[in-house]
């Protein structure tokens, strides 16, 4: 099996939602952060290689035709080389909306992780890497934030990318992966509430 959808988008733009609309679409199991939450042979793998070890993109992603969240999306320059056949996604929505939302969530996360397991790939890929060790810095987070989608934009030739705005559902998504247009509605999930209900049954 190989990756037939690549996503680029940070975490809170719409990528649960996304998960299991490629899974409705035929591109399924997709690869999430909730899969690195919840394997620990996957938590292990990601650990290894947010710290520096050599990537094994078949291992990693063996058993999926899809990705999207992090930890992948900090990979796409790299993954979309190893897959040149696999179309790409840029799910989004405002650097101000999701700002709020992710200080609301994944922040709220990270600060927790940081002292629970600051081994974690929520704490050496997300806050180390993708901001620079300042994900509670407003200013410098919608930068990074802006600064992926400009280099997503930039790189990816516009035939195989697809920017998914929250609230498009499935008329771009089915046409871009040339499948059929499901009857049932595009899927809604991961809210900030439900992320911190997860935060909560989770502990300290």
């Amino acid at each position: 099996m190989t990756l037939r959808v690549i996503g680029t988008g940070f975490g809170r733009t719409g990528t649960d939602s996304m998960r299991e609309a490629l899974t409705i679409l035929g591109f399924g199991p997709c690869h999430h952060m909730f899969e690195i939450n919840s394997k620990d042979e996957q938590r292990r793998l990601w650990r290894a290689l947010a710290k520096g070890g050599k990537p094994e993109w078949e291992r990693l992603f063996e058993g999926y035709q899809s990705c999207v969240d992090w930890p992948s999306a900090f990979y796409w320059r790299e993954l979309i080389q190893v897959y040149p056949d696999a179309k790409v996604l840029l799910t989004y929505r405002a650097p101000e909306s999701w700002w709020e939302s992710f200080q609301k969530t994944i922040l709220v996360g990270i600060k927790r992780m940081r002292e629970r397991d600051p081994d974690s790939v929520v704490v050496t890929l997300i806050a180390e890497q993708v901001f620079g060790g300042r994900p509670d810095d407003k200013a410098h987070a919608i930068g990074a934030y802006r600064a992926n989608v400009e280099e997503v934009l930039a790189t990816v030739p516009p035939d195989r990318l697809l920017v998914h705005r929250l609230g498009d559902g499935w008329p771009m998504l089915s046409a871009h992966l040339g499948v059929a247009q499901p009857s049932e509605r595009y899927p809604f999930r991961n809210t900030a509430d439900d992320m911190r209900e997860r935060f909560e049954r989770a502990g300290p």
